[in-house]
C-alpha cells in the first residue's frame, strides 16, 4: 500500500472521531472571541494525540497553537476557525454555524491527527492554530500581527461552498467609523444654535454614495447609521456610521479608504460638527494564493473523486483574515461544494443542515485527506514551496 493509501485508510479509521469534532463544535455554537468550550476542545483532542499546545496563545483567549515535531523539514499548518453567527432560530437570536466552522475545525484537526498517526513516514512538523473570530474581528490578522507564521512554511484550509472552487477571490477590507460631535438645541425653539451631528452622517453617505460611479468594478462599500439622536425635538449632537470598504487588492483600497475619508472630512466642513474615524475591526487583506500549493490540493481532491472545479471567481465572495496570513507565508484555500441542489449558501439558514451529520460527512472527510495528503507532498517535496 503506497503512502496516500495508507493516510486514507488511516483517515477512515479516524472518521468516527473527526464526526464527532464537528458535532460538538455546531452543538457549542459561540460567537468570536468567545469560543472558550469549543477551543478547549480542540485544544485537548490535540494534545491527547501527542501534540505539543501552547492555550491561550499569544495573548488571545480562545486562540492556541499545536504542534507535533516528526524530524527535519517544513512547517506546514492547518487553520482551524470555530466562531459561530447570531440571529438565527425561530426567533433569530441564537447562535448557528451557518459558515460552517465547525466544519473547518473538524477537517483540519483530522488532517492533522491523520498526519500524527503516520509520523513515521515523513520528516516535518504538523501544526494546527486556533483562530478565532473569523467572523468579526478576524483572529488570524492579530495572529499575524503577532508574528504566529513566522516560522510556517505552508498553511492550509478548506471551507464549504455552493461550488468547487480553488480559484476564490476575497477581497481586502477597511472597517472604519466616523463620529461626528455637534451641538445640542431645542430643534424648534433654537435650531440656529445647534450643530447637527446627524447631518454629518448624512452628508458622508451622500459623498459615498456619490463616489460609487467612480469606483473600480470590484469595490464594495456597505454602510449602516449606528447613532443617530435621541429624540425629534432635539439637534442631534452625537451620530456615528460604520463601514465596510472592500477592493480586490489592498493598493486600491487604500486609495478608495482615504476618499471615503475625504468625504467625511468635507460633512464636517459643511456641517461644522467635529468628526474622528477609527478603525473598528482588523483591515483584511486579499488572498494571494500559492500555486503549487494550489496545483497538489487540486490534484489530491480529484485523485479523490472531487472534479467540476470552477475556472475562476469572476465574482468576489468576501473578505477573510486569511488573505493576510496569504501575504506572509504560502497559502493554499478551497472551497467545496455542499452538494446541495438548489444550491444553498454560507450564512442563510439552509446551509446548516449541510455543515455537519449525514449530509456532510462525505465533504469533511474529503477535505481531511485531501489537506493530510497535500501536507504530506509538501514534506515529501519542500521544493514546491520555493
Amino acid at each position: 500500500m503506497d503512502a496516500k493509501n495508507k493516510l486514507y485508510e488511516m483517515e477512515g479509521q479516524l472518521s468516527e472521531e473527526i464526526e464527532s469534532i464537528s458535532e460538538f463544535i455546531f452543538s457549542h455554537p459561540e460567537l468570536g472571541n468567545q469560543e472558550f468550550a469549543s477551543s478547549q476542545f480542540l485544544a485537548g483532542k490535540l494534545a491527547a494525540h501527542g501534540f505539543d499546545v501552547t492555550y491561550p496563545y499569544l495573548g488571545m483567549d480562545t486562540a492556541f497553537y499545536a504542534q507535533l515535531y516528526c524530524g527535519d523539514g517544513p512547517k506546514v499548518a492547518f487553520l482551524a476557525e470555530y466562531d459561530a453567527l447570531p440571529g438565527y432560530g425561530p426567533s433569530k437570536n441564537q447562535n448557528a454555524h451557518a459558515c460552517g466552522h465547525n466544519w473547518i475545525a473538524a477537517s483540519t484537526l483530522g488532517a492533522a491527527v491523520t498526519l500524527a498517526k503516520l509520523k513515521d513516514t515523513f520528516s516535518g512538523t504538523v501544526i494546527v492554530i486556533g483562530t478565532p473570530a473569523e467572523e468579526t474581528t478576524g483572529g488570524k490578522c492579530e495572529l499575524v500581527k503577532k508574528g504566529a507564521f513566522g516560522q510556517v512554511d505552508a498553511a492550509i484550509q478548506m471551507h464549504l461552498g455552493a461550488e468547487n472552487n480553488c480559484n476564490i477571490l476575497t477581497l481586502a477590507m477597511d472597517s472604519i467609523e466616523f463620529r461626528f460631535q455637534g451641538t445640542a438645541a431645542h430643534a424648534a425653539a433654537y435650531p440656529q444654535l445647534g450643530v447637527n451631528a446627524l447631518d454629518g452622517v448624512q452628508l458622508t453617505f451622500a459623498g459615498i454614495n456619490a463616489l460609487r460611479q467612480h469606483m473600480r468594478s470590484d469595490a464594495r462599500v456597505a454602510g449602516i447609521v449606528t447613532e443617530g439622536g435621541a429624540a425629534c425635538n432635539i439637534v442631534p449632537d452625537s451620530a456615528a456610521c460604520r463601514f465596510y470598504i472592500r477592493a480586490k487588492d489592498r493598493a486600491y483600497l487604500k486609495e478608495l479608504t482615504q476618499k471615503a475619508i475625504n468625504c467625511a472630512k468635507g460633512a464636517e466642513l459643511m456641517t461644522g460638527a467635529k468628526m474622528s474615524y477609527s478603525y473598528f475591526e482588523n483591515s483584511f487583506d486579499n488572498l494571494v494564493y500559492h500555486d503549487g500549493l494550489r496545483q497538489l490540493l487540486l490534484a489530491n481532491l480529484k485523485e479523490l473523486g472531487t472534479d467540476s472545479f470552477v475556472e475562476s471567481d469572476a465574482e468576489a465572495s468576501g473578505s477573510s483574515d486569511i488573505g493576510n496570513v496569504s501575504h506572509v507565508c504560502p497559502v493554499v484555500y478551497c472551497e467545496l461544494d455542499t452538494g446541495a441542489r438548489p444550491k444553498v449558501h454560507a450564512h442563510n439558514e439552509a446551509f446548516l443542515p449541510y455543515v455537519h451529520g449525514k449530509l456532510a460527512a462525505d465533504t469533511l472527510h474529503t477535505a481531511a485527506k485531501a489537506m493530510a495528503a497535500t501536507a504530506f507532498d509538501v514534506f515529501q517535496n519542500p521544493g514546491i514551496l520555493g
